[in-house]
């Protein structure tokens, strides 16, 4: 039986979550909290084996609240997030000091109820349930930048050898945080990721990366040419692909079906990405839920490329990188923190 904690300031949310988690039999709500200050006094008395917390409260915010949950307890935690932009960079934030996921607040808030949403939150908190035991490695990860070359060159797809095709999911806005700032600007690649989460989250992400890595990474637009040493993440709710155009490599964006409930998808970028002549491919699976990039690896792989994927014991949810090793088409499976020094042992400056 999971015991779940719901911090929130709504009693409208809180009942709306208790009556989803009460449809399964494996979770069991042990108690509600209307802000930080009352859930941590609540934590020693409940003993949650998970929390759901919103990320905006009177009182004690989430931001707080998790920093105490994090130092005191090793109880995972789901942000509640609100579809802003200042919901998406609080739930950013949130997520690399040590929120395991997010569960997004639509803006109508009955389709919670959902039959196939309600099924995702379900499978959210058994999942965070069964990984908390990584928080460890949050509180440890190690930070080591990676020296960066003299000479940048960036321009179009003549002054760039590889194309690296990174994918990830939950845990994914941390695991990045420790690749791409080690990356340094005069990469001999340019970058394109995929990381599960919708609109306006991405936008947040990027920039977040962006004031943190020496490359440049930015939301993929339609019609983005690719350059060296920049980093592009799919939009929330597209798909994103990589194209060649005379002599450019070019983004398209599209709103085909999502593929196993996801867009963007890691296998469309990664299958688009293997279909490119010129360019040598590394393709990367990281953390997260579910088994999307597997399909697209086998395509890197097929095409000649170099595949990596994050280990076990550093990856939040090992769902995805698994999914990839089980293919049997993966060249390297290191820790997270080795994965930026894996790519620069590839494609160098």
């Amino acid at each position: 039986m999971i015991k779940v904690l719901i911090v929130d300031d709504s009693p409208f949310i809180r009942r709306i979550l208790t009556d989803i988690f009460n449809e399964d039999d494996m979770i069991y709500v042990v108690g509600h909290a209307n802000n930080g200050k009352e859930a941590l006094d609540k934590i020693p008395l409940l003993k949650p084996d998970i929390i759901t917390l919103d990320i905006e409260m009177p009182i004690m915010g989430g931001i707080a609240t998790l920093d105490n949950i994090i130092k005191s307890y090793n109880i995972p935690v789901i942000i509640i997030s609100n579809l802003t932009k200042e919901g998406a960079v609080l739930t950013l934030e949130a997520l690399e000091k040590g929120a395991i996921d997010f569960i997004p607040k639509p803006h109508n808030i009955f389709s919670l109820s959902d039959k196939i949403k309600k099924q995702e939150i379900i499978n959210k908190i058994k999942i965070a349930a069964k990984f908390k035991t990584n928080i460890d490695y949050i509180k440890n990860s190690i930070f080591k930048p990676i020296a960066k070359s003299s000479t940048i060159m960036r321009a179009n797809k003549k002054n760039f050898d590889y194309i690296i095709a990174l994918g990830t999911s939950t845990g994914g806005p941390r695991a990045l945080q420790e690749v791409l700032p080690l990356l340094p600007a005069d990469i001999n690649a340019s970058i394109v990721v995929v990381q599960h989460m919708p609109p306006k989250f991405t936008k947040s992400l990027a920039d977040r990366l962006n004031n943190l890595s020496k490359i440049e990474v930015k939301e993929g637009e339609e019609g983005d040419r690719l350059k060296r040493g920049y980093c592009y993440i799919a939009p929330g709710d597209y798909h994103m692909e990589v194209v060649e155009d005379n002599s450019d490599y070019i983004i398209q964006l599209n709103k085909e079906p999502a593929i196993k409930g996801l867009r963007p998808s890691v296998d469309i970028l990664m299958e688009s990405v293997a279909k490119l002549g010129d360019l040598k491919k590394v393709g990367i699976v990281m953390t997260g839920m579910g088994s999307d990039g597997a399909n697209g690896i086998v395509q890197i792989k097929k095409s000649k490329g170099f595949t990596i994927a994050q280990d076990k014991d550093s990856s939040i949810i090992f769902g995805m990188p698994k999914a990839a090793i089980d293919t049997r088409y993966i060249d390297k499976i290191v820790p997270l923190n080795s994965i930026a020094h894996e790519i620069m042992s590839v494609v160098g400056v």
